[in-house]
C-alpha cells in the first residue's frame, strides 16, 4: 500500500461513472504496477497491483463475478 499524498500521479475514474463521487480512481503513470485509490479518499492510501492481477479483477468484473447488493 503506497499514500496516495506522496505521489503525483494522473488519475482517472472509470468513463462508466457519473460524477466520480462513488469510484475508484486508477493512475497509468506507475511504472510496472497499477495504483487504485478511492475517489472520495485522494490523499488516502492506494493499493498497488500487478498488472496482470488488475487485469485479471477487471476480467472478473466484465463477466459479473461479483455481486453488488
Amino acid at each position: 500500500m503506497i499514500r496516495t499524498n506522496q505521489l503525483s500521479l494522473g488519475w482517472r475514474s472509470s468513463s462508466y461513472s457519473t460524477n466520480g463521487a462513488n469510484c475508484i480512481e486508477v493512475s497509468d503513470t506507475f511504472g510496472r504496477s497499477v495504483p487504485v485509490r478511492d475517489s472520495k479518499d485522494p490523499g488516502g492510501p492506494a493499493l498497488v497491483f500487478p498488472p496482470r492481477a488488475f487485469a485479471s479483477f477487471i476480467r472478473a468484473l466484465q463477466r459479473g463475478e461479483f455481486i453488488v447488493s
